[in-house]
């Protein structure tokens, strides 16, 4: 049960997709693997060099799982030599990383052809503390949601001691008010005119950088304030009951039983998205999300015409009480969040696809219509039960493509049981690849199968001037002619493509500082696995480069 448990999706960078690979201990993280004979010994003079003079050379190794997740020491020998690429471990040797032949030696960052030393082992930690811990006590995400709750806190004080007497008169609206805004900051179609609203009109040379990255860093933790409002409609709405319950006499039995469903409801909600339990049942986790977020909607409008139309005076229910709803804040606001929830829905399609492998490790399914670059989108095999988010590859004219990294179960079984149709959602979102638009000149570095966010960007020509440096391995096994084809045709100084299986592995923090630097890059903006994107960073971050990456519940 352990290992069906924890093979679960981690979906973070608003939909770029990370799936866990089930662990003997679901809390370990598995440390890079010895040195194979792959890697030349300390005190060598040889390098390791590529086998053609292309930039991109096909390797003679195997094909590996090698994407963008976090592998395990269950894959096969091949892909454990380049276990966590992404993390940025360096060489065990002496050796200088590779340069193309046909390149001069300059066109490449300083940090391609940098000597590098052995990486100290890192001591053994949890991929909890990893995710929850290692990119800061005080991030834009926690300094939300400790905002967002101390103001909430506050006024409970406030109306608990008589101060505030409209939130002790109207507990159960300050309620539905934080279900309403932890629902904007989670509904797709609203979160998408929002990242519109914020490159039109931040995205002009003359807006100050910081202002950008402000808010691309408010943008990207808004599930600070998701998380911090779930908890507050828990503490009104528990405040609201407790009233109720002293004023017995005013009430019925059903309106508290209704009220105190609702609760129940909501604390299992928070319960199933607190992160151990996210973490290691991410299925559970969404699943209950899902259905006990929709029956407590339900309950809800139940609770407001009971408590609309109850008369105490008479212990009875008035027919006619259309007229007084819509006179009730509690009303419209819980109209709108039925609105938002319902929006996602009523777009949902059964469309025919195309499904190509271009290896056992990849698989590429492509849609009918051109879609703009930075855009994301949801694909299922079951809308009930399961949603995917993938980066989206589109030229923007007929058609638009998903890459999907074969590391869990319905990713695999993209490849070895290739579906004609599937579930999407027509509303396509935006993310942080999005944001690339706001800024002058970017760099956009992707680990393995991450490149799918950032390649519409070569594709299409867009505000922003964007440089990509792409880390993976087995280029063309792994991913297909098609893309190295894409990648193949722009200048070395705009897309330089490091084959791990040609080139071995870089020190990619070092890398990205280098490139940035030679870019005049403005950002950085990565997406790798959680422990390589913090390294990069983090880098970036401490050379003066603004930087951004998935995080946690971003």
């Amino acid at each position: 049960m352990m290992k069906e448990a924890m093979d679960q999706r981690f979906s973070s960078c608003r939909g770029v997709p990370f799936e866990i690979q089930p662990h003997k201990d679901p809390f370990a993280i598995d440390t890079p693997p010895a040195c194979r004979d792959s890697w030349l010994q300390w005190g060598s003079s040889k390098r390791i060099a590529p086998t053609s003079g292309t930039i991109i050379s096909r390797s003679t190794s195997r094909a590996s799982s090698h994407f963008c997740d976090v592998e395990t020491a269950d894959e096969d020998d091949d892909g454990n030599v380049l276990i966590n690429v992404e993390e940025g471990y360096e060489l065990d040797n002496h050796c200088e990383l590779p340069i193309s032949n046909s390149a001069p030696e300059q066109e490449h960052p300083k940090a391609l052809s940098k000597k590098v030393v052995s990486k100290p082992t890192k001591p053994k930690a949890s991929r909890l503390s990893m995710i929850l811990l290692d990119q800061g006590l005080f991030t834009v995400y926690k300094r939300l949601f400790m905002v967002c709750l101390a103001l909430n806190i506050t006024g409970l004080v406030l109306a608990a001691t008589g101060r505030f007497p409209y939130a002790r008169d109207h507990a159960t609206l300050f309620s539905i008010g934080n279900l309403l805004a932890l629902t904007l900051c989670r509904s797709e179609a609203f979160l998408r005119v929002v990242f519109w609203l914020a490159v039109s009109l931040f995205g002009h040379s003359w807006v100050p950088l910081r202002l950008k990255t402000a808010t691309t860093s408010l943008l990207q933790s808004l599930g600070g304030i998701h998380s911090s409002c779930g908890v507050s409609s828990v503490a009104w709405l528990t405040y609201s009951l407790i009233l109720t319950l002293k004023d017995r006499d005013n009430t019925s039995n059903l309106i508290i039983g209704v009220a105190s469903t609702i609760l129940s409801l909501l604390c299992l909600c928070s319960l199933a998205a607190f992160p151990l339990v996210r973490h290691l049942h991410h299925n559970v986790f969404e699943r209950t999300h899902r259905f006990t977020g929709w029956t407590s909607l339900i309950l809800l409008w139940a609770f407001i015409v009971l408590t609309k139309s109850y008369e105490p005076e008479t212990k009875s229910y008035r027919k006619d009480v259309g007229s007084k709803l819509v006179k009730e804040q509690e009303f419209w606001l819980t109209l709108v969040v039925s609105i938002l929830i319902i929006i996602p829905w009523v777009t949902v399609r059964r469309v025919a696809v195309k499904v190509s492998a271009p290896s056992g490790h990849a698989s590429i399914i492509r849609f009918a219509g051109g879609v703009k670059p930075g855009i994301l989108g949801r694909i299922s095999p079951s809308p009930m039960s399961e949603w995917h988010a993938f980066g989206i590859i589109s030229d923007g004219k007929e058609e638009h493509m998903m890459l999907a990294g074969a590391v869990g179960d319905f990713t695999k079984s993209l490849v070895s049981n290739p579906p004609s149709h599937l579930w999407v959602r027509q509303v396509h979102f935006a993310g942080l690849p999005y944001l690339v638009n706001m800024y002058n000149r970017v760099l956009v570095l992707a680990t393995g199968s991450g490149i799918c966010v950032f390649l519409s960007f070569l594709l299409q020509q867009g505000p922003a001037e964007v440089c990509l440096l792409w880390v993976a391995k087995g280029i063309e096994q792994n991913f297909g002619k098609e893309i190295k084809e894409w990648v193949s045709r722009y200048p070395k100084e705009k897309v330089i493509v490091h084959d791990t299986a040609v080139m071995g592995r870089p020190n990619i923090s070092e890398m990205s500082v280098a490139t940035a630097r030679s870019w005049g890059a403005e950002v950085v903006i990565v997406t790798s696995n959680p422990e390589g994107s913090r390294d990069v960073v983090t880098a970036c971050k401490s050379n003066g480069i603004p930087a951004f990456g998935p995080i946690w519940d971003s």
